[in-house]
């Protein structure tokens, strides 16, 4: 989006060409900030992330009135799968101040899943979707069966993108040509990565592709090549890599993978391609119209809205990209509460799991629950949705307790439910704030996620075992969640309360555990068989989800 210094906005190819030109008055790339108390400059203003989608779904607006010959005013629309409960919420606060009603959310690479099945008709497999974009990568795996698609298992990155491939371009380019890029005048920046993006797509079809730029008297170039482009981009595929084990590890059938879809921009490039070849050991498949398919499936899952007869028969499932769970303490004095997952990341959607919590104090009348989303051990490391209280009769610590119902649906709505011991009742659906603001409020800032450091405990080698485990269980899922979750809550307990010789003694041992698990965590899913047929020593009966 770029603003003209009469004050008019210009979106699309027309802001794009004034990205080198105008770069102080013209923004690109900002879907990745939705959500954020960011700010950005253009010209004599400043625009909030959710205000310049706004301009774009506006402009989207009245290009469909034109084309369709009347008004238009609900929507369907995509988002990377990895957005939050604040992303996906200013992404429709978006739609709100471009006059639209959004009816549904889809995530980015379902979207795409969607439109390939349908329109290649193909036979009953499992694929993963890897939609590698500008500034998000998304991956998802689906499994197809008849007229059914289900999403099984989604990963994402949304700081991670072709942008990257372009600074990392221009990173090398400024070190060859003794630069300093910070340095650099706004205009002659802006050219650079116009030209490091033009350089990276001309490889597609080029041996080699020259960015050059003049400064002054000066002039500085770069041949860039593809063995080149390879090395610099190998950082950025790491992190590729990563997000695609950690999709594979979630999935809960761990089936062959019958073909990998590339969609978006970046997925295009054939360096991309090489490197998914030599992960996979099979090259990917780029999906027809892989710019536009996210676009088609959304019309798609419109037209499902809608019922049309012709697409009544499919039926498409997704999943939660997030852990949603309430905070609870693991023992008197604990002082820093942690998240009791109730429906984790990958479940199926709609998604309904109840747990139940007890006081913890004599005479306790009330039982509050604070309500998260995300996959940091501690609740302060997530994303707090709400809360709910309900009233329980006094006692003795552990007589009273509260059942919490978690209900997600596909349309990323949350309801809680919570019923004491007591008969005491609360329900709610738990709606971002930042959605609910007043005419005058909606133009100020959205509120940005709390990130709260964690103060140290005990010695700096108890400390570092702590934070060990937290980031495994980050890492981990169902079995192996559950154990460290019990290994943090002994650990935390020992560090609290635990003598000198307690401590020591528990530290060899949750150390061994830890270093066993961190072994299954890091075994590689590229090294077992995911292609292929499988051998009937490695097959199980099929679940019919029927109990005797």
């Amino acid at each position: 989006m770029s603003v003209l210094q009469d004050g008019t906005v210009l979106v699309g190819a027309a802001a794009r060409e004034r990205l080198v030109s105008h770069p102080e008055a013209t923004a690109a790339s900002f879907k990745i900030w939705m959500g954020t108390q960011k700010t950005l400059a253009l010209g004599s203003r400043r625009f909030k992330p959710e205000e310049l989608s706004a301009f774009v779904l506006r402009q989207l607006l009245e290009d469909a009135r034109r084309y369709l010959g009347e008004d238009v005013e609900e929507a369907v629309i995509s988002v990377p799968a990895y957005f939050n409960d604040d992303q996906r919420c200013a992404t429709k606060l978006a739609a709100q101040l471009a006059g639209l009603t959004v009816k549904r959310l889809i995530n980015e690479p379902s979207a795409a899943a969607l439109y390939h099945r349908w329109s290649t008709q193909s036979g009953d497999s499992q694929m993963m979707i890897v939609d590698f974009g500008g500034g998000t990568l998304d991956v998802s795996i689906v499994d197809c069966f008849e007229n059914i698609i289900e999403i099984t298992a989604i990963a994402g990155d949304n700081r991670l993108g072709g942008d990257d491939i372009d600074r990392a371009i221009a990173a090398h380019f400024c070190k060859e040509n003794g630069l300093t890029e910070e340095r650099l005048e706004p205009s002659l920046r802006a050219s650079l990565y116009r030209q490091a993006e033009t350089a990276k797509i001309a490889l597609s079809s080029a041996p080699a592709a020259a960015i050059s730029i003049q400064r002054g008297e000066e002039q500085y170039s770069l041949l860039l090549t593809a063995p080149l482009l390879r090395r610099l981009c190998e950082p950025v595929f790491q992190r590729v890599r990563s997000v695609i084990s950690r999709a594979m590890k979630d999935r809960e059938r761990a089936r062959a993978i019958d073909d990998v879809i590339l969609v978006g921009g970046s997925a295009q490039l054939p360096v991309f391609g090489d490197f998914l070849e030599e992960l996979f050991g099979r090259r990917p498949q780029v999906a027809a119209k892989p710019d536009e398919i996210v676009a088609l499936g959304v019309g798609l899952c419109a037209g499902i809205k809608e019922r049309a007869e012709d697409l009544q028969d499919l039926v498409m499932t997704d999943v939660c990209p997030f852990s949603l769970g309430v905070a609870t303490y693991s023992y008197r004095g604990d002082k820093t509460p942690h998240m009791a997952v109730l429906i984790p990341r990958s479940s199926m959607l709609p998604a309904s799991h109840r747990g139940t919590f007890y006081t913890m104090y004599d005479n306790q009348r009330a039982l509050r629950f604070e309500i998260y989303q995300g996959e940091g051990y501690f609740a302060s490391e997530n994303l707090k949705l709400g809360e709910v209280e309900v009233q329980v009769p006094p006692g003795p610590s552990g007589e009273q307790s509260a059942t919490v119902t978690f209900t997600y649906d596909i349309d990323g709505i949350l309801h809680v439910s919570a019923q004491s011991s007591g008969g005491d009742y609360r329900d709610k659906l738990i709606l971002n704030p930042n959605l609910h603001l007043s005419e005058s409020e909606r133009e100020k800032a959205m509120a940005r996620i709390n990130e709260i450091q964690l103060a140290a405990q005990g010695s700096q080698k108890e400390q570092l075992l702590l934070e060990r485990a937290l980031r495994l269980y980050e890492q981990a899922m169902g079995r192996r969640r559950e154990l460290t979750a019990s290994l943090i809550t002994t650990w935390k307990a020992t560090m609290d309360q635990g003598s000198p010789i307690d401590r020591e003694r528990a530290y060899g041992w949750i150390r061994e555990q830890l270093d066993a698990l961190e072994a299954e965590l890091a075994a590689d899913p590229f090294d077992e068989m995911f292609w292929g047929d499988d051998s009937e020593e490695d097959m199980e009966e099929p679940d019919s989800g029927l109990t005797e």
